[in-house]
């Protein structure tokens, strides 16, 4: 096998993978796009012609989907290939996929209520900091339902199946400060970030598309403070702004997964675990390997790891829709 032969074979089996895990029950309309993917030569050779890092699923069907519309099938998405590369290739190259789902706040929740208020909040890879701002949304948990008070849009209410043992909260949190760190930070105020954002979400999810139009309503009001930075410089610095009379709080959802290579993954979680904040990860579990040999096994595919200060707790949604949780906390 040549050597673009075997780079078009790894990215097959990502996309196929992506189909099968992610995309299963979640989009069916991304389940089909992306078999269709790894069983076309064209296509893959149009993702490979791009860098590495620009060649995940959820980058490219975005960005076709912002020059050409949603394809319907795989012969449209081809044809869109072939008539709009340069533009899909642009887009692929400026943007990164940057999901910036607020509803990934119900699942932090229920450790934030737990610690002692009120709070300074820091999240990492922000975005657009839609999830720096979890008492400004509502949450349905079947048996609790929270909703904030004094907003002056209404809030998007965020549904969450939690399982029986998950400490539920009974209030809000208080926050007092709040900031974000990202490479390439959103703007919550530009038409074109906040369009990106919703070309992030995928066909056939109106409702998710509805509540986070309705979270970027709220941010315009008082948009959060997002910093550009790296995450090993200048995190540090970041958090020595926050007031130390709030408990201090550092917080990611999938975004420790587009850090490459495990050393510095683990160099990031040993200098969480050396701060002073309380650190809440959200992500994949393949990102802390050691952290996931000795949990439960997930109850369905894609499921993510939510760990607080190093120790799993709970299986969630990837886009917060549901929390399985097994922990102690």
């Amino acid at each position: 096998m040549t050597a673009d032969g075997k780079i078009q074979a790894l990215l097959a089996k990502r996309y196929r993978q992506f189909a099968l895990v992610e995309a299963r029950g979640v989009s069916a309309r991304y389940e089909q796009l992306t078999i269709f993917i790894a069983e076309s030569p064209e296509i893959l050779a149009f993702i490979a012609s791009v860098p590495v890092d620009s060649q995940q699923p959820n980058l490219f069907l975005a960005a076709a989907r912002h020059v050409a519309g949603v394809p319907q099938n795989g012969d449209q998405l081809i044809q869109a290939v072939r008539r709009r590369s340069d533009a899909i290739r642009q887009v692929m190259l400026s943007r990164t996929t940057q999901t910036n789902e607020p509803a990934r706040c119900s699942v932090f929740l229920p450790l934030l209520a737990q610690l002692p208020q009120p709070l300074a909040l820091v999240e990492v890879g922000a975005s657009a900091g839609l999830c720096l701002m979890p008492d400004r949304y509502g949450y349905d948990y079947g048996t609790v339902v929270l909703e904030p008070n004094g907003e002056t849009m209404p809030p998007p209410i965020f549904p969450c199946a939690a399982s029986a043992s998950t400490p539920l909260p009974t209030a809000l949190p208080t926050i007092v400060w709040r900031a974000g760190l990202d490479l390439n930070p959103l703007d919550v105020r530009s038409e074109s970030d906040t369009a990106w954002l919703e070309t992030l979400v995928w066909p056939g999810q109106d409702d998710r598309a509805a509540r986070l139009r309705a979270a970027i309503a709220i941010a315009r009001t008082g948009p959060p403070r997002v910093v550009r930075g790296d995450l090993f410089l200048d995190l540090v610095p970041l958090l020595e702004q926050a007031p130390t009379s709030a408990t201090l709080v550092v917080l990611h959802s999938a975004v420790l997964g587009y850090v490459r290579g495990q050393g510095r993954r683990d160099r990031f979680a040993e200098d969480m675990l050396a701060s002073q904040a309380v650190w809440i990860s959200n992500e994949a579990p393949n990102v802390f390997p050691a952290m996931a040999k000795e949990v439960p096994e997930p109850t369905s595919p894609g499921q993510f790891l939510l760990s607080v200060n190093g120790s799993p707790v709970a299986w969630t949604g990837p886009h917060g829709q549901s929390l399985d949780w097994f922990g102690s906390t």
